[in-house]
């Protein structure tokens, strides 16, 4: 072999480039312990271990994680719990003791070491911190293997992602349908927090405000309505047979998704597709989902419901259920390319929502294109790279949740 390559000079390392189809290989810098960087034995686990955990807070409402190497590898993640930024920090450093010292590589097991060695289980502060750190472990892996996290899963089922964008007025669909969104999605629309029974008018405000949606948006646009849990299952069965003649992508949320039972009654009240998801836990909370037919499509946080190793559980969970995932994400940059490594290697993705494309916050944003989609980052791990010139000026924030009161007697209601 060696005798051949020297005859038609080729070397050791252009045949193996040529073989995996790798460009550019010579320029690229890769940790010594990387197995692209070692082709053709494994590399040694014992020589990559875990330093030092950092959380920052991160302007809107964000918190960023990055994950230490002695490699100089450096992980990221979104452990976010909104309005409880400090809480979150506080349990990532309790689990900072575990982490230090081990391979990062040890995905899975870590998973189930932090998940199940804490007595009480679950619950949105313990997964929303290890959904994080599970995002920067994958990104670690992918990075000293010098591949996409979604070539980890199994490879690519696309090559991009739509996207959906805000709009709650008729003119504000006509701008996200200018900018190349097909989808988009909106809220209910109301005066003041609805009430356990609504009057006519409520209904027909609501009603006629996603009717100018339809009309601007047209009939090629799709049309997603969430209700955020803060409307009354008396109520939500009212506006949805209202909304059936728009025929909506989906209705989100129609009611807190604590009781599964009520989820239900509503799903086998309506043919619109019931989504749900943002505030269930692990593989778990998903399976009564599932198993009672509560929502036709499953919206995974996956900040908050276990990251990549349990997202793609859920997923393949849900296509046993012929249910598509339409990840949750209100969140921030980091958020979105684990959503989209998610999305590149399940085959029953729906949509993934977005708020912000990284503009200020990555090296390289992503790009809306005019299909209205996002490609899937091709970079190592999870294929981006924090810009921290132009972050300097968005650390740090405060952010609580709403305090929201009735007008009448300044009871306490849903926000």
């Amino acid at each position: 072999m060696k005798s051949s390559n020297k005859k038609t000079g080729i070397s050791r390392r252009a045949a193996i480039q040529s073989v995996l189809g790798v460009t550019g290989m010579t320029a690229m810098a890769l940790p010594k312990s990387s197995y692209a960087a070692n082709p053709g034995h494994f590399a040694d686990y014992s020589k990559v271990k875990i330093t030092r955990l950092e959380t920052f807070l991160v302007k809107p409402r964000w918190i960023f994680l990055k994950i230490h190497t002695d490699v100089g590898v450096v992980g990221l993640g979104e452990p976010l719990l909104e309005g409880r930024a400090l809480t979150i920090q506080t349990a990532i450093k309790e689990v900072e003791s575990y982490l230090i010292g081990k391979d990062p590589r040890h995905i899975v097991h870590h998973w189930q070491a932090i998940y199940r060695q804490a007595f009480y289980r679950g619950g949105p502060i313990l997964t929303s911190a290890l959904s994080g750190i599970d995002q920067a472990l994958w990104d670690i892996k992918g990075k000293l293997l010098n591949v996409p996290v979604y070539e980890l899963l199994g490879g690519p089922t696309r090559d991009r992602v739509r996207v959906y964008g805000r709009a709650s007025s008729g003119e504000e669909i006509k701008k996200r349908k200018a900018e190349g969104y097909t989808v988009i999605k909106t809220g209910v629309y109301k005066k003041d927090p609805a009430n356990f029974i609504e009057n006519p008018r409520f209904i027909r405000n609501a009603i006629n405000n996603f009717a100018e949606l339809r009309q601007a948006g047209g009939d090629d646009m799709d049309i997603a309505i969430d209700f955020h849990g803060n409307i009354p299952p008396q109520t939500a069965k009212i506006l949805i047979k209202e909304l059936e003649q728009y025929q909506p992508m989906f209705v989100e949320e129609p009611c807190q998704a604590q009781n599964v039972d009520t989820m239900v009654d509503i799903a086998r009240g309506t043919h619109l597709p019931i989504a749900a998801g943002e505030r269930i836990f692990t593989k778990w909370g998903f399976r009564e989902l599932l198993e009672k037919k509560a929502v036709s499509i499953v919206q995974p946080d996956l900040c908050h419901a276990g990251g990549i190793t349990e997202g793609r559980l859920i997923a393949g969970m849900a296509e046993a259920y012929y249910v598509p995932i339409a990840p949750h994400n209100p969140m921030g940059p980091i958020s979105l390319a684990v959503g989209l490594q998610l999305a590149a290697s399940v085959p029953n993705f729906l949509v993934q929502e977005q708020v912000s494309l990284g503009e200020g916050y990555l090296k390289n944003p992503f790009k809306l294109q005019k299909d209205g989609t996002v490609m899937i980052p091709q970079g190592p791990g999870l294929g981006v790279e924090l810009d921290e010139a132009q972050m300097k000026d968005k650390i740090g924030h405060d952010w609580k949740n709403p305090e929201l009161y009735n007008a009448l007697d300044g009871s306490v209601v849903d926000w």
